[in-house]
């Protein structure tokens, strides 16, 4: 069976993901902050890249890597969204890219806020690995504004990408979920800046209720599969259908 590689598989959508695939017999290697199998801050690049080495010579051959880690927009340190949300999805699938076998699988993990960014100059600093000025940027802006830009950001990235990593023979894609009942969504739902925002936001999801984990776990495992094997540089939501009623004009 598989070897797979993901990150903040210790809580959330993370965890069922592992669930899923150990379910299915296959092996996965968990990097997070707590109760990971490497413990990494994917706030502090200084910290994680040598961490990635180590993961990437204990793991010469894997099948696929899932970037789950994240933060939401009531993170206090605004730059450090910026950091785990896109640098620590793009620098360990960098990183561990030339571990991937021959018809690998990449699932990153955008968000149905990225459509509502407002803030294209912190998208395109993020685009152009230039750090220092999409930090500078952050200091600037709201929690909401690193979120949506960090996850739109990811967004593009991976349509950028995408073709190349098919001509090696690697599938990237990227999952946009709306609103998932975990640990941190529930953190943002508590907060006094966001916790009526994020009430009235659940409350007019069309398919009537918050996602779950799981849903979102198994479309995790289909793109992973052989079954998802001609689907490349996609964005595919999985929010209830709020996307389509925030943007119903929204099409090719």
């Amino acid at each position: 069976m598989g070897i797979y590689v993901i990150t903040g598989g210790t809580t959330g959508i993370g965890a069922a993901t592992r669930d899923h695939l150990h379910h299915q017999g296959h092996r996965t290697v968990n990097l997070d902050l707590k109760a990971g199998d490497h413990q990494v801050d994917l706030s502090n690049p200084e910290q994680y890249i040598p961490v990635l080495r180590e993961v990437a010579q204990a793991h010469p051959e894997i099948n696929g890597i899932v970037t789950c880690a994240g933060v939401a927009s009531h993170f206090p340190d605004t730059g450090k969204i910026l950091d785990i949300n896109f640098w620590g999805t793009v620098n360990v699938v960098e990183a561990l890219r030339g571990n991937l076998s021959e018809g690998g699988r990449v699932v990153v993990i955008s968000s149905n806020s990225a459509p509502q960014c407002s803030k294209p100059e912190l998208v395109e600093a993020m685009l152009a690995n230039d750090r220092e000025a999409a930090l500078t940027l952050a200091t600037e802006y709201s929690g909401h504004d690193c979120y949506s830009g960090s996850k739109h950001a990811i967004a593009r990235w991976v349509r950028r990408e995408a073709p190349q990593f098919a001509r090696q023979g690697i599938s990237l894609n990227a999952i946009a979920p709306g609103y998932i009942e975990t640990p941190m969504t529930q953190a943002v739902a508590q907060s006094e800046e966001y916790g009526e925002a994020i009430k009235q936001f659940v409350a007019s999801i069309p398919l009537g209720r918050p996602g779950k984990p799981e849903d979102i776990a198994s479309l995790i495992g289909f793109l992973l599969s052989p079954e998802a094997h001609f689907i490349a540089g996609s964005l595919m939501y999985a929010d209830g259908g709020h996307d389509a009623l925030f943007r119903p004009n929204q099409g090719p």
